[in-house]
């Protein structure tokens, strides 16, 4: 707590929380990044309830802002582009509080915001927050908004964007819209992968609960699922890279494109390096793994994970996908196409992601997709395979890709995935031909498509 004036107390967290989301907003700061950088700043004031709170608050209210600015539009006679984004985002902070957080007295949560207008307002704001969210803790949650269609509901309910709910009606029905939105807002599970070439999932298991960490074995066999988890990156296990967070969606990926021993394989896409490096432990660490990004300070990422998870034949390239390069022609047994996508799939862990993409990105980020595959399809090996796949819901970033790239490219063809061993994920397998999750209660959604250049 900190002493403001000598008059009243300002709570240290739900003020940290409210700089991180000033920053966020007002300079397009990401979410992960802003809230690493303040506490860190703030490391010796603030007690790990504290780091969790403010943690709660951050993502919960940017996951949540659509909804509650739709509350406080309800109660406010002033025009939400003309309330001080100070003002606005304690208004968010306390209404997520009052709705969302249960072990929150709402009096603590009202007193708290109001306190904090003073601080960042004058008399007239924290009037005016006092008001609004008296209101709010009395009211219901039905009684919040004024609906007149289904995708408003759901928009306003789930706290999504109108044109993703219409995107995703093109090929599901309502009720299944519904539940994707739904989950879209529902925590992730911590997911780590196992090194295998440094331990086992058994020993890692087993050192993990000798410091009070409990685990579940995941759905595919390299992972664990990590019960009320924090600062994994501060363990020894971690630090001697026995393990790296990733989740299971993303591991699948690799599993998919099954690389072998000794192949030479290109991760055009590579960065931050979760599926090069567990490429290069199926391998064994025997073989080469080109990966390309297009930052420098992004091939770096691979570099350092490769480098901690104790891996040898990855290297790195700062390189352009969408740009062809002859020199590669023909070169590679394998190759893996994680391409840049609108991030629809993982909105739980990006919640950002909602208010950054717009409907017109579509069209622009489909043509980099395309781009791509068309170039990096040219340097597989005749009978070599390729994995495309996004961490994207949307038909035009995933079947439709798939689609054009076949009718302009006759010798290529779709490698049906039938030695998926994880049942769970073999009721999103379509047609045999392509995988295709929406986020559920396990895993984010994504997409995958393995195709051969035909012999």
């Amino acid at each position: 707590m900190a002493i403001i004036g000598g008059e009243f107390m300002i709570d240290l967290a739900r003020e940290t929380a409210l700089k991180i989301l000033y920053k966020i907003e007002k300079e397009g700061a990401y979410s992960n990044i802003a809230l690493d950088e303040e506490i860190r700043n703030n490391r010796k004031k603030l007690s790990e309830k504290d780091i969790g709170l403010i943690s709660e608050i951050v993502y919960g209210t940017i996951t949540w802002k659509l909804t509650l600015d739709e509350i406080i539009k309800k109660y406010s006679k002033i025009r939400l582009k003309k309330i001080s984004l100070w003002i606005l985002n304690i208004l968010r902070i306390g209404i997520y509080q009052i709705i969302f957080l249960d072990k929150i007295p709402k009096s603590a949560a009202v007193n708290e915001s109001v306190n904090l207008a003073k601080r960042y307002g004058h008399n007239a704001s924290s009037n005016f927050v006092n008001a609004i969210l008296r209101k709010v803790e009395k009211s219901d949650y039905e009684d919040f908004f004024e609906i007149e269609n289904d995708i408003e509901r759901i928009s306003k309910t789930t706290s999504m964007p109108e044109w993703i709910i219409e995107e995703l009606l093109k090929e599901k029905t309502l009720e299944e819209v519904n539940e994707i939105c739904i989950n879209s807002n529902k925590r992730p599970k911590v997911c780590i992968r196992v090194n295998r070439l440094k331990t086992n999932k058994e020993e890692l298991k087993k050192a993990l609960e000798n410091r009070k960490i409990n685990s579940n074995y995941g759905i595919i066999d390299d992972f664990l699922i990590l019960e009320k988890a924090k600062n994994l990156e501060n363990l020894e296990e971690f630090k001697n890279g026995k393990f790296t967070i990733q989740d299971e969606a993303a591991g699948l990926i690799p599993l998919i494109l099954n690389p072998q021993e000794n192949e030479i394989i290109l991760d055009a896409c590579s960065s931050p390096g979760g599926k090069t490096t567990y490429m290069a432990e199926m391998m064994e660490n025997k073989g080469k793994i080109e990966a390309w990004d297009i930052h420098e300070h992004r091939t770096k990422l691979v570099e350092k994970t490769a480098e901690r998870l104790g891996i040898t034949i990855v290297e790195t390239n700062v390189k352009d996908a969408t740009i062809y390069d002859e020199k590669y022609k023909n070169k590679f047994d394998k190759i893996l196409l994680d391409v840049p996508c609108l991030g629809i799939g993982v909105l739980k862990r990006k919640p950002d992601i909602k208010w950054q993409r717009k409907k017109e990105d579509i069209q622009e980020i489909s043509k980099i997709q395309k781009d791509i595959l068309q170039n990096c399809s040219k340097y597989l090996k005749k009978g070599g395979e390729l994995v495309y796949s996004t961490c994207s819901i949307l038909k035009e970033e995933n079947e439709k890709i798939i689609e054009d790239f076949l009718a302009k490219n006759n010798n290529f063809e779709i490698v049906k995935i039938d030695k998926l061993e994880q049942n769970f994920f073999k009721r999103f397998l379509k047609h045999s031909c392509y995988i295709q999750v929406y986020q559920n209660e396990k895993t984010d959604g994504f997409f995958i498509c393995k195709i051969r250049k035909k012999s």
